[in-house]
């Protein structure tokens, strides 16, 4: 299949793939038809017997800036419940085989919730990572405060879905979100070779010990992200939403009302 968002390639002789984000002009910010397309591909190497373990880059200046604000910025809350669009990261979480997240640059709001969904993340010097939802007026909606929380606990995860603030590759390192950091020029390569020493072990051993860590780490996970999604919609309904998507877009500071 041709992807027009998105490159997808597959290295046969180490049995692994890659899905590389492409919208440059956009900093690769995630809108319906990219995650359309991703979920696609996903669903590809889900049955190619070749394909043992994937690579999910961007590029060197972003692996994903966010979701498509001007994107979201008139939808309303029954739209974000019923559209379909959230549910596509449910079908990559539910991914069976080992996804090596590869992130240089901006990785912030849907991108590191994205990032999030892999099990491995190897990082550039270079990255950025954050939840800056609450800065245009909402909060992270594709399962950000409860994989954030579980992986760099409660306060950690207050302190910077709270703020917005961004944060670089060491302090990722440190707070477990990232397991290896490398210069820019050696990040995707290091992904792709940690990948392919994954894809080279028995693939029925290595789906199942996906399965029992995210066991591990994942309790009532999808109850709780479900919960979430409605916090997230909810706040399509207020003026504040509105407001700070509109001063996004715009390049101002938004005033806030409250309401």
């Amino acid at each position: 299949m041709t992807y027009q968002h998105i490159i997808v390639s597959k290295e046969t002789e180490r049995k692994f793939a890659v899905a590389q984000l492409n919208r440059p002009q956009a900093l690769n910010a995630l809108n319906f038809e990219l995650m359309t397309e991703l979920v696609s591909a996903f669903r590809d190497f889900a049955k190619d017997p070749v394909v043992n373990a994937v690579v999910l880059a961007g590029n060197e200046k972003a692996f994903a800036a966010g979701a498509d604000i001007k994107e979201m910025a008139t939808a309303t809350s029954v739209e974000m419940l019923t559209k379909g669009y959230l549910e596509m990261w449910d079908e990559l979480h539910a991914f069976k085989k080992p996804i090596v997240v590869a992130v240089s640059g901006y990785c912030l709001g849907g991108g590191l919730e994205l990032a999030m969904i892999g099990d491995i993340i190897i990082a550039s010097e270079t990255a950025k990572f954050g939840q800056p939802e609450i800065n245009i007026g909402v909060i992270p909606g594709a399962g950000g405060t409860q994989r954030l929380a579980r992986l760099a606990g409660k306060m950690k995860a207050m302190e910077l879905i709270l703020t917005g603030r961004q944060f670089g590759a060491e302090e990722a390192l440190q707070m477990g979100l990232a397991n290896k950091i490398f210069p820019v020029d050696s990040y995707l390569d290091e992904a792709k070779k940690l990948a392919a020493e994954i894809a080279s072990k028995p693939p029925m051993a290595v789906r199942l010990a996906k399965e029992a860590v995210l066991r591990a780490a994942s309790t009532n996970l999808q109850n709780d992200v479900e919960f979430e999604r409605r916090l997230f919609a909810l706040l399509f309904a207020t003026e504040d939403m509105r407001e700070g998507m509109q001063a996004f877009i715009e390049k101002r500071k938004p005033v806030w009302k409250g309401r």
